[in-house]
């Protein structure tokens, strides 16, 4: 395939992934911003069981529904792998520890999860690790190093935040590596509302439990919150993992996984401009070889 076809079929998958990580990465400061008014476990679930009937709905109209949820429940096994281990693990792990520590925390711990990612990509799908892919990875996690504000004396409970957002990281990668299998029998649409499905069977008893005023809460949201309510809903748990999983139909899972660097710098621009959480001067150098490191990948991957 020529350099000319590859750019018409990369390029749009580059605008999807750069547009889902720009959303992902309002998810701190819309998990501040319901914080004392929702529980952590609410603001992680319920905008994911809003989207769940969203997407349900949309589906069902469908004339080929009926056969895919029948292979679906076939292929129950997997998906409920891909709810619990992925996408529970992450956004209730993501959700919790920005809860307990920062938005700022939670953009810069994200970059593990391009590591993360690739590790089991190459494990898992046996995608190539080639010298390109491992010298990008490196300088994009350089560059947010550079992106991370210096802390002193951060106590016990950030560092908890902090260690559960890395399982958050951890629940992701794994998402978005596993569902790659699932592209070849469904579209990206249906892989995420069957993971959700699977999700939302296994969360609902445990968020009841744990919360069981959850929903009387919400009668006390502003409009603020509530905006930031949809925005979890709609954006981050809805199209962001819509336009992740159709760019991951095109480029490999440990590119997709490598866009991901974006996204601590996305967080932490938002989480300085609108909370206010204080931003290191190193961190324009550090955008600059996040952005290199994700152009050279991009550019130089698919003709090599």
């Amino acid at each position: 395939m020529t350099w000319s076809r590859q750019k018409d079929r990369l390029i749009p998958a580059v605008l999807m992934l750069v547009a889902a990580n720009l959303f992902w990465a309002g998810q701190g400061v819309a998990v501040k911003l319901l914080a004392g008014s929702v529980g952590p476990l609410a603001t992680a679930l319920l905008p994911l069981y809003s989207i769940t009937l969203l997407a349900l709905g949309i589906l069902c109209t469908r004339r080929d529904f009926g056969r895919k949820v029948r292979l679906a429940w076939r292929l129950r096994g997997e998906f409920f792998l891909a709810g619990i281990c992925g996408q529970l693990m992450a956004q209730v792990g993501m959700t919790l520890g920005v809860h307990w520590s920062t938005a700022s925390n939670g953009a810069i711990l994200s970059l593990l999860i391009p590591i993360f990612g690739a590790i089991i990509a190459v494990w898992l799908l046996r995608e190539r690790l080639s010298t390109l892919r491992v010298s990008t990875l490196l300088l994009g996690l350089s560059g947010v190093i550079l992106l991370m504000p210096l802390h002193r004396g951060s106590g016990s409970h950030q560092f908890a935040g902090d260690l559960l957002i890395v399982t958050g990281c951890l629940g992701s990668a794994f998402y978005n590596v596993y569902s790659k299998r699932l592209l070849s029998d469904f579209s990206g649409l249906e892989t995420l509302l069957f993971s959700y499905l699977s999700t939302t069977a296994f969360s609902l008893p445990l968020l009841f439990w744990c919360e069981p005023h959850c929903l009387s809460n919400l009668a006390h949201l502003t409009g603020l919150q509530w905006a930031s309510f949809a925005y979890l809903a709609i954006l981050l748990y809805g199209l962001s993992m819509y336009l992740f999983l159709e760019a991951l139909g095109t480029v490999d899972a440990v590119v997709a996984s490598a866009s991901l660097y974006l996204m601590p710098l996305f967080g932490v621009t938002l989480a300085f401009s609108i909370l206010g959480e204080r931003l290191a001067p190193r961190a324009l150098t550090g955008s600059a070889i996040v952005l290199l490191a994700t152009l050279l990948l991009f550019r130089f991957d698919y003709t090599a």
